[in-house]
């Protein structure tokens, strides 16, 4: 693939453009009731009015608990699933709104990995097959020869044996699986991939190789990666910005080691203190913050500071005004210095590793 080389970057220049801007992305998917005819009655706020950047070169990771609506955010940039309000812009052009048609030629630029490399992959069709698909769709190569030499080249570019493009993805392991649908959603030559967990279905033996595998070509192909991920310890090796999510919301944005040396949201503070530590002696004197409760219905959020319901400060350390203004204010989310975003009223930077 003829791309620049491109290092490791930060995502913090602000003389850059970002590639992909995302601004009060909002999806909500009716809850129907009303029995034999139904009506809309409420709706599931899976991602209610989402703010990201992603610039070129940098690998955004996005991270929170399961049914935050990471993986829902993922599918409406790509348009997917329709956005219900907001704006998605890649370079510059609006995504949200467009129709099949418009939306083929972005197609190219921006590509996904799902997460369930057993899932995605049709186990009707050879490697080969697979991999060529996208070329064939979008009419890139009409020849034959120049289309067995292509996806020749990127199996060898995803460390498989071009030898075995005859075989079925069961003929596969599930790293295996999973370099073929990188190489998959490689073959238009993207600028822009989501990885919606690409690891997450992995053995954690095979995980290493395939995260080395996208910081590769990464840096070879001038990629941008948007990181889908609930696992602290991969997003903390691939990513140089992390975005911390919350019921829908993005509650602290941050780069990579500044947010985890110095974590401002009571939630990220919890989250990496669960991260246990390689010292004996430092794991057994720390101490964990516990998050209690359940997390609310994105069907109904609490008011003010979503995650007050469940935060230790709240309970513990704040008076009754300023509990109050957790109550009635959404804390919005906040330039703190050196680009370290956090919506939180009383955010303080502490460390918990």
């Amino acid at each position: 693939m003829s791309a620049p080389t491109t290092g490791r970057t930060s995502g913090t220049d602000g003389a850059r453009e970002p590639i992909l801007s995302v601004r009060g992305l909002k999806k909500h998917f009716p809850i129907k009731g009303g029995g034999l005819i139904k009506r809309t009655v409420g709706a599931v706020r899976a991602v209610d009015g989402l703010d990201l950047d992603l610039h070129p070169g940098e690998v955004l990771g996005l991270v929170g608990e399961s049914g935050c609506g990471k993986s829902t955010t993922g599918r409406a940039i790509l348009n997917l699933q329709p956005a219900t309000e907001g704006s998605v812009r890649f370079q510059g052009r609006e995504i949200v709104g467009l129709g099949r048609k418009q939306m083929r030629p972005l197609r190219r630029d921006i590509q996904i990995v799902f997460q369930d490399p057993y899932a995605s992959l049709n186990p009707r069709l050879p490697v080969f097959d697979i991999v060529a698909e996208p070329l064939i769709v979008h009419g890139l190569t009409r020849d034959e020869q120049h289309l067995r030499a292509r996806v020749r080249e990127l199996v060898e570019l995803v460390g498989l044996n071009p030898e075995h493009t005859n075989r079925y993805p069961a003929e596969f392991s599930g790293g295996q699986r999973q370099r073929i649908g990188i190489a998959r959603a490689l073959a238009l030559e993207p600028k822009v991939l989501v990885l919606d967990e690409p690891v997450s279905a992995l053995d954690v033996s095979i995980q290493a190789g395939v995260i080395n595998l996208l910081e590769d070509l990464k840096d070879r192909l001038g990629l941008s990666y948007l990181f889908i991920a609930h696992d602290l310890s991969v997003v903390r090796h691939i990513s140089d910005r992390i975005a911390v999510m919350y019921l829908g919301r993005i509650i602290e944005v941050a780069e990579r080691d500044e947010l985890f040396e110095r974590p401002a949201h009571p939630y990220t503070q919890a989250l990496l203190s669960a991260i246990p530590l390689p010292d004996p002696r430092r794991e057994r004197a720390r101490q964990r913050i516990i998050i209690s409760g359940d997390v609310p219905s994105p069907a109904n959020p609490p008011s003010g500071c979503r995650f007050r319901t469940r935060c230790q400060k709240f309970a513990h350390q704040l008076d009754d005004t300023q509990r109050q203004r957790c109550i009635d204010v959404e804390p919005e989310l906040e330039d703190r210095g050196v680009g370290h975003l956090n919506a939180c009223h009383y955010a303080e930077a502490a460390r918990v590793l």
